[in-house]
């Protein structure tokens, strides 16, 4: 596995030189060490690390916080504030950049090691989050025709791709919505204005407040409620969609 690589910014130089060693005992590879809040941003773009400790009170025109923000501005390299003032306002100031942590002055070893494994984890599933938001978006907003006869759900920490011809109705459960096929059920957290977004208009329709189905899936209609093929499900219809659902059924 490749050694993770990190800057250290601190303008005190024994203990730059303190968490350089520390690091380094740790297994961590330490790309460069930097003094002022402009060699930090200069170093940061020439190296790229997987990480940075970022003292807070540097020395300078560029404190820390200002530093990162600039960072933070061109790159997506978590940074970890180093600090022996933890009042309020620092910590007010320091927000604003989105740290991945905080470790006060003075630390051990083991402080270091923690704070660094729990920023990395974190913002690896953040890395991730934002891929699957961009893929869905992509299709969501793809020009072809058949961009939208299909979806990306994620299930099982995997995208799994449905064609929308297989979904027989959607239903609201909560803070999440259930996609159901006929013998699949895939639950994602979203909301049912989303979802109805994402489907095509002329397939599907809302039936009620917490029903979403797709048009030919329905083989009966027995008020209030409809039937779905194969699975027989009973959907309720609700009563401010009844003539919208009656105006899409090709009724004789």
């Amino acid at each position: 596995m490749a050694q993770t690589n990190v800057l250290v910014v601190e303008d005190e130089s024994i203990v730059s030189k303190d968490i350089q060693h520390s690091l380094k005992k740790l297994g961590y590879n330490v790309v460069g060490a930097a003094n002022t809040g402009e060699q930090a941003v200069s170093l940061a773009l020439e190296h790229m690390p997987d990480i940075i400790l970022m003292d807070i009170m540097l020395k300078g025109e560029m404190n820390g916080i200002e530093a990162a923000d600039a960072i933070r501005k061109d790159t997506n390299i978590p940074v970890i504030f180093l600090t022996a003032y933890a009042d309020e306002s620092t910590l007010a100031k320091a927000k604003v950049t989105q740290p991945y942590g905080y470790i006060i002055k003075p630390f051990k070893e083991i402080d270091i090691h923690t704070s660094i494994e729990m920023a990395l984890y974190k913002h690896k599933k953040e890395t991730e989050v934002l891929k699957e938001r961009d893929l869905l978006y992509s299709l969501v907003e793809s020009k072809e025709p058949a961009g939208r006869d299909i979806m990306f759900v994620k299930s099982n920490s995997r995208l799994v791709k449905l064609k929308t011809g297989d979904i027989y109705f959607i239903e609201a459960l909560k803070d999440y919505v259930v996609i159901n096929t006929l013998n699949t059920r895939y639950t994602v957290h979203s909301t049912m204005k989303d979802i109805e977004a994402k489907l095509p208009d002329a397939d599907f329709i809302r039936v009620h407040r917490s029903f979403i189905v797709r048009l030919d899936k329905i083989v009966a209609i027995e008020q209030p409620n409809l039937i779905l093929e194969n699975d027989k499900k009973v959907i309720p219809i609700g009563g401010s969609y009844k003539d919208d659902l009656a105006k899409r059924l090709n009724l004789v």
